[in-house]
């Protein structure tokens, strides 16, 4: 109740107290389960037992599926490949080729946030993060692919025609 009084008010405010809030499309649960229904579609398709993540532009989790088999280490994987791809706004891939570049170790200073590792995608509209999916359990461009496949998923839905 609080918070749409706060949103009231800001809607009757003054352009000069109306700049101090900025207000950022979202995700919503139903965005969420469109991209892990169609990542789960595409794992599924290759066989391939991962976890399914996708975050918020803080990287928090708003929705993650561990399909059936899947490592128990994925949860914590796919999530911080999320965070990372939210974070910095760019697909973890960057950072894993980076990685393998001589001289850029120094991404390894980031071990709570930082996964360099493909599989991480931001989650774009119209050039602004609204979260990411992170993908874990098959070879890094498998996840890459599975991530990219519930991104395509979205992307489609959202250019349906009402």
């Amino acid at each position: 109740m609080r918070g749409l009084a706060l949103v009231a008010a800001l809607a009757l405010a003054t352009p000069a107290a109306a700049q101090l809030v900025q207000l950022k499309p979202t995700l919503t649960l139903a965005a969420a389960r469109i991209v892990t229904d169609a990542a789960q579609a595409e794992a599924d398709k290759r066989g391939l037992k991962v976890t399914i993540v996708v975050v918020d532009p803080a990287g928090v989790p708003i929705a993650l599926r561990r399909l059936d088999g899947a490592p128990s280490a994925g949860p914590d994987i796919a999530i911080g490949k999320a965070r990372t791809a939210a974070s910095f706004g760019s697909p973890t891939a960057v950072y894993e080729q980076r990685l393998q570049k001589e001289g850029q170790l120094r991404y390894l200073t980031f071990p709570v946030m930082m996964v360099a590792s493909e599989g991480g995608v931001p989650i774009k509209l119209e050039g602004k993060t609204l979260g990411a999916v992170g993908v874990s359990g098959g070879t890094s461009q498998e996840d890459g692919l599975i991530a990219a496949a519930g991104i395509a998923a979205l992307e489609a839905a959202i250019a349906k025609p009402k």
